[in-house]
């Protein structure tokens, strides 16, 4: 994965999705990376939470289980 910060990726994501609305989800983007950082694991696998993806569909899980892919090598993930 491809690292970048919440601003950024907000930024990125409303861009996409002009109905977001950018306050709540950066909200929501460092409240699921505090929960990751704090040990959340995916509730299907067990694996660490994908913080990008659990934020935007709002279920803590990873990457393979919220996308059905494994190679995971063209997607960000939210750091602090």
């Amino acid at each position: 994965m491809t690292p970048i910060s919440i601003k950024k990726f907000v930024e990125l994501t409303i861009n996409n999705n002009p109905d977001i609305n950018p306050k709540e989800l950066e909200e929501t983007l460092r409240a699921v990376l505090e929960e990751k950082e704090g040990g959340a694991r995916c509730m299907n696998c067990g694996a660490p939470i994908w913080v990008a993806g659990s934020a935007l569909v709002g279920s803590h899980m990873c990457f393979t289980c919220l996308t059905g892919e494994a190679d995971d090598s063209d997607d960000f993930e939210v750091l602090g």
